[in-house]
């Protein structure tokens, strides 16, 4: 039986992937939300997956454990970051619909220690993996 592909609706955790300059891939577990049809990820402004995504929009995800061990199949996409307002305002309300309190609890603290408004949110369209 071959592993499952990535399902962002359903999956806490996926590992996303990110492509340094000399094509290497790096990973790291995010939280993904939305649908139909882009997903949504956060994350702190000047991260480097927020810098490899700004050179290059080529991603990967897989659904993963939340230390980013890969459970199944990686599915191609294309990754953009997000600047409208509005946009990044249905980002977050995807964001707090499918996490809640941990949510919540992740958005009080990153304002206490005054960095929610350092964040970048990213806009992931996966490629239909049918051939």
């Amino acid at each position: 039986m071959t592993p499952p592909l990535p399902n962002p609706a359903r999956d806490t955790y996926v590992s996303l992937a990110s492509f340094r300059r000399d094509g290497r891939e790096v990973r790291t577990p995010v939280w993904i939300a939305g649908g139909t049809p882009e997903f949504y990820v956060f994350s702190a402004g000047e991260a480097g997956k927020v810098k490899r995504i700004r050179r290059n929009p080529r991603v990967r995800i897989a659904t993963c454990n939340a230390r980013g061990g890969a459970l199944g199949d990686w599915q191609d996409g294309t990754a953009r970051i997000i600047e409208s307002p509005a946009e990044i305002g249905l980002a977050y309300e995807a964001l707090r619909k499918k996490y809640g309190t941990l949510m919540w609890l992740g958005d009080v603290l990153s304002k206490l220690v005054g960095r929610f408004h350092q964040r970048t949110l990213i806009a992931i369209r996966l490629e239909d993996p049918r051939p």
